[in-house]
């Protein structure tokens, strides 16, 4: 007789639970602030050159490069905290719709503050903690989705205050940049609720689809 050999069989892959890929999306998303914000204090500085700096042509690669850049250590340790909650709330839900959310906030509060904001080099990614916030505010009421919209309250009980930084106050800080990404947190969340809209139908019950026999 001749041994049989059995089948290798290769285990399955269980994928990530979606809270650990959003917990480990935004942390390594802030561990790459830190990395830039040490080659930024090696470097003099030099990298805040690369804010937004409205209405120049030159400071239109700022929209791209503002968020990941800080004002000093400061800046970012004030930054972190609202960043990985409230990063991960918005990519609890997906990590692709959060992705694509964070892309519009990312171009709105960008380009807004470029042609509103005031003279020098606008940096910092509160641009993106604004729209988060808003955007975990709002996107429940657009989706009638009732448990993003108890999310939302009690965002706004804990964060809410943070919402006077769209006014113009203290010397220094870009209020617009905090505006302009609280109004892209807005379009994002209407952007990427359509489709709750379109189950919904136009008389806003959930339209369910049916087929003859």
């Amino acid at each position: 007789m001749t041994a049989g050999f059995e089948p290798t069989v290769n285990p399955t892959r269980v994928p990530r639970p979606q809270w650990q890929r959003a917990a480990i999306t935004v942390g390594a998303f802030v561990a790459v602030l830190y990395v830039l914000e040490a080659i930024d204090t090696v470097a003099d500085n030099r990298l805040d050159g690369w804010g937004v700096e409205p209405r120049t042509l030159d400071g239109l690669w700022g929209v791209l490069f503002a968020p990941l850049l800080h004002g000093g250590w400061g800046h970012l340790f004030a930054n972190t905290i609202p960043l990985l909650i409230l990063g991960f709330l918005v990519l609890l839900s997906g990590i692709g719709r959060g992705l694509a959310a964070t892309a519009i906030i990312w171009l709105v509060g960008g380009i807004g503050t470029w042609l509103t904001g005031g003279a020098g080099s606008h940096i910092g990614a509160s641009v993106l903690v604004f729209g988060w916030l808003t955007y975990l505010l709002v996107r429940g009421i657009f989706a009638r989705n009732v448990w993003q919209i108890l999310l939302g309250v009690v965002v706004l009980f804990v964060y809410g205050g943070m919402l006077w930084g769209v006014l113009p106050g203290q010397y220094g800080i870009s209020w617009q940049g905090h505006l302009f990404g609280a109004i892209g947190g807005v379009v994002a969340a209407w952007a990427l609720s359509s489709d709750a809209r379109r189950k919904r139908g136009p008389t806003g019950s959930t339209q369910v689809s049916r087929s003859t026999l």
